[in-house]
């Protein structure tokens, strides 16, 4: 499979694990939403490092790289980018934090913070292929 495969193969995905993030809100799971959101913004940057050859085995392996390669090269915006560190933050509290509430607004924030992410990601990622 070629880098192009997989990186157009990762967005597509993302976006089926965007929809999966709101169903999750609007059946008022919200920590299952903030799981999704967060994973639909670290599957579409995983899409934009297929581009560069580069991947990692740990979540924060691949935020270090995408940072590196693909936001201080200037190729993603930096106050998007941002937004993907915060999302793993509140996805692990909402997977392992004991008593932590995950609220209806904290779901809707990150829904709309992926979806941007995402959107951004997968003009990048024509941007990428189409320079080479």
């Amino acid at each position: 499979m070629n880098r192009i495969t997989l990186a157009r193969y990762r967005i597509e995905k993302a976006k089926e694990v965007l929809l999966e993030a709101e169903d999750n809100l609007k059946q008022n799971h919200y920590g299952v939403s903030v799981n999704r959101s967060y994973y639909a913004m670290f599957t579409s940057s995983r899409a934009l490092l297929a581009l560069k050859e580069l991947d990692s085995s740990k979540h924060s392996g691949v935020i270090a790289l995408f940072n590196q390669h693909i936001v201080k090269t200037k190729l993603f915006p930096k106050e998007i980018s941002r937004f993907l560190g915060k999302a793993k933050d509140m996805r692990e509290d909402a997977d392992y934090g004991d008593f932590v509430e995950i609220t209806e607004e904290n779901a809707q924030t990150q829904l709309e913070r992926a979806k941007n992410f995402v959107n951004e990601a997968e003009s990048v990622m024509s941007k990428m292929i189409i320079e080479g």
